[in-house]
């Protein structure tokens, strides 16, 4: 039930992305003890981001959706796996990487309602 949507100032290859999607999955299904078979995940690179008005080279904006309650030592967790992800395997700038976490009480899927 979790959605992942990373906005990405870098390009990738369709490999990298399929890499990505399935590192941020086990960062949130780990954090969030959520089945990966649920997450969805969308990748979007090469985007324009802009941090004190000047153009970010290597960073991304990371938003994190989640039915029901999320618990700020989840989320710590999960930041803490995400960032050392693009940081360490895509050369991002750790002081350009924004995440957000938003927890959703009502959630559809399949024709009905969790």
């Amino acid at each position: 039930m979790p959605y992942i949507e990373a906005k990405l100032s870098v390009i990738l290859d369709e490999n990298q992305k399929y890499d990505l999607q399935k590192k941020l999955a086990d960062a949130v299904s780990t954090a969030f003890s959520k089945p990966k078979s649920y997450i969805m995940t969308n990748i979007e690179d090469n985007k324009s981001l802009f941090m004190g008005e000047q153009k970010v080279e290597k960073g991304a904006y990371i938003v994190v959706r989640s039915l029901g309650s999320i618990s700020k030592p989840a989320c710590q967790t999960a930041t803490k796996e995400i960032c050392g992800t693009l940081v360490n395997e895509y050369g991002l700038n750790g002081s350009n990487i924004y995440i957000t976490y938003h927890p959703v009480d009502l959630w559809g899927w399949n024709g009905s309602m969790f």
